[in-house]
């Protein structure tokens, strides 16, 4: 019998900015998303023995949200980007568009666009290569499951074993004391 132990905390987030590419050289404005990181694990054993240690797990969920944190993300291996000059300011083009920002502000991810289901599939990567440094032979990275938290903008279910949540403006804002739901 294998079991699913799901690793999700509030404070594993990031906000970021970004402008999501189409295929056919268009893009969408600058703005931002609020994403929330959650890690799902399959283990054939429950044993003492068998504990899997969850520290350095959301250590490196956390570690890679702090990085990501309040910068532009920009998509290093789409077509319609172009590093024009890359110092204290990064000058870019994207889709024909100029753009100058401070070069701390930004981030040049390796992925072919900035969307949810690109981010979902590096964040993956990157934490399953930290996941393998912990040589769990007993525990595997599982893909995301659809039930997430009602509350959340867009859900992407990616087979690389975790689910990372974006919500933006349509999110509706949460109340307290309201009863239901």
């Amino acid at each position: 019998m294998t079991h699913r132990i799901r690793i999700a905390r509030a404070e594993h987030k990031f906000s970021c900015a970004h402008m999501t590419v189409f295929a056919d050289g268009t893009k969408e404005r600058l703005h931002g998303h609020n994403y929330t990181v959650a890690v799902a694990l399959e283990v054939d054993r429950i044993d003492l023995e068998a504990m899997v240690p969850f520290t350095p797990i959301k250590t490196a969920i956390r570690e890679l949200c702090a990085a990501w944190k309040e910068h532009v993300l920009l998509a290093a291996r789409n077509p319609w980007f172009t590093v024009v000059r890359d110092a204290g300011e990064l000058e870019f083009t994207l889709c024909g568009q100029r753009y100058v920002l401070p070069r701390g502000d930004v981030l040049i991810l390796p992925v072919d666009n900035i969307s949810v289901e690109a981010l979902a599939a590096h964040v993956a990567e990157l934490l399953r290569d930290k996941l393998a440094a912990l040589a769990l032979p007993h525990a595997a990275m599982l893909e995301g499951d659809d039930r997430g938290e009602p509350r959340a903008g867009r859900l992407v279910d990616h087979r690389a074993a975790l689910r990372m949540l974006a919500s933006g403006a349509a999110r509706p804002a949460r109340r307290r004391g309201r009863a239901g739901r």
